[in-house]
């Protein structure tokens, strides 16, 4: 048997497999260009046992980072990050995100060229947050504490307070907001984290990643974004993990077969009860810009800083299998905070996906992202107590199911020096972790994804619509009983079916509220020892 990477994140009946090319349509399985880092063996007296992954010396490790010129340092600030799906964003309101520290706002220039925009999130005028703001009557993005406007180029256009035939005060230099390089590609909004004139045209030079099945007509995109308690790092050593997959998501994931790879079955016979085996990796092409990953069944592409993406391009039986592919984007947000975007462009099974609403997959997929959160945030700060830079000392990493995780913090050592150059000045106390959240802070999902997200918004306000009408149909039962009370006209059948209609809303409201909020507000506690 064989476990997907990412699988985790996967419906249950998709499956991931093969890497494709960024930028280029599905074609066979190529990586980045670059020298492999081999990782330095360590002698020993005793056998190694198959399967497993040599330790990194600490003098390996030094001798590495001394071959690694200041030109080849990774530059977090000439990268381009997901800002969110566009089908995420309202183009009628401001939408505020944190991204690599920097405090940013989404808004969509209807007066100019019809395009979404990226601006600092703070007013010029008293530094109020933009994302606070409304799109005028003119189109322009409005600042609501005193009502300042700003058109596509982050340009003042209109001071309320400033007389008429006065100075024109809005044209001075320090009215303006600081605008980001930004663009749509593959229906993201991506954007570029510098504001200086040299960097205007960087698209030029230097574009996002792109997927050529996202924009092809036959393919159908489900995607999704949340934000998660535990920082970027933690995050990554997740994704990049499929050997956790049976034990932290215990019964949420099917599992394939390699008599039949075809299929997909709950719990197939294998190593041990939870669907553990062996997973064998080969990193390969590892530099800078990230590494591949080969596995039997599938292989991952890890393009810095944020993105992992695969897909399936085989044969079962002789014939092409349906085309499926995933992305995820792992940004970091702050330290200690994440967020996750992830996109699933396929071909096969479209009717299916187009009448599953968006809301009901990204239930299924929070409440598996839920159920390692607590496990994460908990041993992000483990790993913060023994030091990133003693990373490698203080985890026992002896199989190669580890192979891509180990590839990722050395990547991170090497070219990073274990750590994230964020956009703005983090002051030393930010960079220390709070203290252990509670479960339900943990669990919260209103902040973190639905009002991010437009499906899961509706689907909010349509059930709590839908939970007042079970209730008033309740009252409503009950109040006909009332005033039917001693009427000849109405039968026992009658009062019986009006008693069963005034339970059968009051109890359904009392469902649909419970259900709002374990998958809207605070979802319930995954406990492990009860799996």
């Amino acid at each position: 048997m064989a476990m997907d990477p990412l699988s985790l994140l996967l419906p249950s009946t998709s499956r991931p497999f093969t890497v494709a090319t960024v930028g280029t349509a599905p074609s066979k399985p190529t990586g980045l260009a670059g020298a492999r880092i081999p990782l330095p063996r360590r002698r020993s007296w005793r056998p190694r046992a198959a399967g497993r992954l040599p330790a990194v010396s600490a003098v390996a490790r030094k001798a590495d980072e001394a071959s690694v010129s200041s030109e080849e340092r990774f530059d977090w600030l000439d990268q381009w990050y997901p800002f969110a799906p566009v089908g995420d964003l309202d183009p009628r309101a401001p939408h505020g995100k944190t991204v690599l520290g920097l405090n940013v706002v989404a808004w969509y220039d209807h007066a100019g060229a019809g395009e979404w925009r990226v601006f600092a999130d703070a007013c010029p005028h008293r530094l109020a947050p933009l994302s606070e703001g409304r799109i005028d009557g003119k189109g322009r993005l409005q600042c609501v504490y005193h009502g300042w406007c700003f058109d596509g180029a982050g340009a003042c256009r209109f001071v309320p307070q400033a007389p008429a035939h006065g100075p024109p005060v809005h044209k001075n230099g320090r009215a303006c907001v600081a605008s980001y390089p930004c663009v749509v590609q593959n229906n993201v909004l991506w954007f570029y984290p510098r504001t200086e004139a040299e960097f205007r045209d960087v698209l030029q030079r230097k574009r996002p990643p792109f997927f050529a099945e996202m924009d092809d007509p036959s393919f159908f995109t489900v995607f999704g974004v949340r934000d998660l308690p535990y920082g970027y790092g933690t995050m990554m050593e997740n994704i990049l993990d499929p050997a956790h997959v049976p034990y932290a998501h215990k019964g949420m994931v099917l599992f394939s077969t390699e008599e039949d790879p075809g299929r997909y079955v709950p719990d197939p016979k294998c190593h041990d009860r939870e669907g553990g085996n062996p997973i064998k990796m080969k990193i390969q092409q590892a530099n800078i810009d990230g590494f591949l990953s080969r596995m039997k069944r599938g292989d991952m592409k890890f393009v810095a800083p944020c993105t992992l993406h695969g897909t399936n391009p085989g044969k079962v039986n002789g014939e092409a299998e349906p085309w499926f592919m995933y992305v995820v984007f792992c940004v970091p947000v702050s330290p200690g905070r994440s967020r996750l975007i992830w996109l699933w462009p396929r071909n096969s099974g479209i009717w299916l996906r187009k009448i599953t609403p968006q809301w009901y997959s990204h239930m299924l997929v929070n409440r598996i992202l839920d159920s390692d959160a607590y496990l994460l945030h908990v041993q992000e700060r483990n790993f913060a107590a023994a030091g990133l830079d003693k990373w490698h000392r203080a985890c026992y990493v002896p199989t190669s199911s580890d192979a891509m995780v180990v590839a990722f913090r050395n990547w991170f050592r090497k070219y990073c020096k274990n750590q994230i150059v964020w956009a703005t000045p983090q002051p030393q106390a930010d960079h220390q972790l709070r203290p252990i959240q509670t479960m339900d802070k943990l669990l919260e999902r209103y902040w973190s994804h639905v009002v991010q997200c437009r499906s899961c918004s509706a689907a909010l306000k349509a059930m709590r619509g839908l939970e007042v009408a079970l209730q008033v149909a309740s009252v409503a039962a009950i109040g006909f009983l009332a005033v039917a009370k001693g009427t000849p006209a109405m039968s026992v059948v009658q009062r019986a079916a009006a008693v069963a209609a005034a339970v059968l809303c009051f109890a359904a409201s009392r469902w649909l509220a419970g259900f709002i909020e374990n998958n809207f507000f605070v979802a319930a506690p995954y406990v492990h020892a009860d799996k």
